[in-house]
């Protein structure tokens, strides 16, 4: 983590170390309340100051993070840039500035963050976001302020920059239904489509020819299957799914007589079991899709956007940001700041250790934390234990059993033994310190 905040500067080489010693907190006692990670009066009330403090932009805290990100992105061919929006749900706690969400009852604020992440779904970190509060509709049932849909578009927009200063990574702009604008397409196309995108239709558009456009792209015969296993959803249990494909070019009406090309991506799925909901996906894309391959490639690609999910599920239930009893939404803000941080690091190592297992560990942990998760497990520590070495014991401690039948660990024991083994080893530290 020292990596992620190295170039961090807040003004006051106080508040930056303050920062670096809240994340190492945090990272410690990733799921306790402030006050608990804190561990003492003194660092809780130093914790609250940082926190209050309106010098502090949470934005200068991500700074480094995003720069970092950027480095890591450069040595990656393509990097997708997913985005999405969560909610966070502060209701019934009494936080200033917070708004109505989904339910205008419900209190809480939005966060909507771009997450870079490898074809490979390996997540290279944050490289922006934005977070607000909805107003209150007023009487004539119109929300005032700025349309939210205008954070795609813009997230694009944000995307395309970052393209012009790697020239080497081909960036693709990845979004769930929400992104399905023609007002971003048309973005892109104007600035001559810097980076990719690549978006779930919602619109089952008319096109010039007087056609709709599923239809359209399903007409022909289908370029090929695939077939995979798909986790369990909702009351569904897990089972294997087999698709079939589609790609057609088009013309997406753009307004004034004007038109913008993309390729409709169907993959529907056949032979559903009796009483499951057929899986079919809906997408659309700037990239030519040709070949089968072409067009598995971009599918793989949207199913990558899974990965934010991951992350923000860590950040919920890992980091527990929605339980955070702060008075008001920028001491929310700069908490998050910090979370969103710790999040990717989870989240990265648990990546990391099952797409480069044999990496060495010590370089992504400090000799006291590899042993004390040896410690923590009773298992005798090699000489140079790898990456996925590590992340099992350290999962090992979260209540992650090992066995051959339970494949690699998850975020949520990797999160649960993470704080225990920062906490060994600051034991260690101390006691090294105390010359025991």
């Amino acid at each position: 983590m020292d990596v992620e905040f190295k170039n961090l500067d807040l003004g006051d080489a106080r508040l930056d170390k303050r920062a670096r010693k809240i994340v190492e907190q945090f990272m410690t006692n990733l799921s306790a309340s402030i006050p608990q990670g804190c561990g003492g009066w003194s660092e809780t009330m130093a914790t609250y100051r940082f926190l209050e403090n309106e010098a502090v932009e949470w934005r200068n805290i991500m700074a480094p993070h995003w720069e970092q990100t950027q480095i890591r992105m450069t040595k990656h061919p393509v990097v997708l840039c997913i985005q999405d929006s969560t909610e966070l749900n502060y209701n019934g706690q009494q936080i200033t500035g917070l708004g109505p969400l989904s339910y205008e009852s419900q209190r809480g604020m939005y966060l909507h963050p771009t997450y870079a992440v490898t074809p490979e779904r390996l997540p290279l970190g944050v490289v922006d976001a934005w977070m607000w509060a909805r107003e209150q509709r007023d009487a004539d049932g119109v929300r005032p302020g700025m349309k939210e849909s205008i954070r795609w578009p813009e997230g694009y927009a944000r995307v395309a920059e970052m393209a012009a200063e790697m020239p080497g990574t081909r960036l693709v702009y990845v979004a769930d239904r929400e992104a399905d604008m023609i007002e971003l397409m048309k973005c892109a196309h104007d600035a001559g489509t810097p980076a990719d995108w690549l978006v779930r239709a919602k619109t089952n558009r008319a096109l010039p020819d007087g056609g709709k456009l599923w239809s359209t792209t399903t007409a022909g015969e289908p370029l090929g299957e695939i077939t995979f296993m798909m986790g369990p959803r909702g009351t569904q249990k897990g089972r294997k799914v087999r698709q079939q494909l589609w790609a057609k070019e088009v013309d997406l009406p753009a307004g004034r007589a004007t038109t913008v090309k993309a390729t409709c991506i169907i993959a529907r799925e056949i032979d559903t079991p009796v009483g499951s909901e057929a899986v079919e996906w809906r997408l659309l894309t700037n990239r030519s899709a040709t070949t089968l391959d072409e067009v598995v490639e971009l599918v793989e690609w949207y199913c990558a956007r899974w990965e934010i999910e991951i992350y923000f599920h860590v950040l919920k239930n890992g980091c527990k940001v929605e339980t955070m009893q702060l008075g008001h939404i920028e001491k929310i803000e700069r908490a998050l700041a910090l979370f969103m941080v710790v999040a990717w690091r989870i989240a990265f190592l648990m990546r990391l250790g099952r797409t480069c297992p044999d990496l060495d560990a010590r370089n992504f942990f400090d000799p006291d934390e590899i042993r004390g998760a040896y410690l923590l497990t009773k298992q005798p520590k090699p000489d140079s234990p790898t990456l996925n070495e590590m992340v099992r014991m350290v999962a090992r401690v979260g209540g992650f059993l090992g066995r051959k039948s339970d494949g690699e660990p998850g975020v949520k024991t990797i999160w649960q033994g993470l704080q225990e083994v920062r906490i060994a080893a600051l034991t260690l530290q101390a006691l090294r310190d105390e010359g025991t």
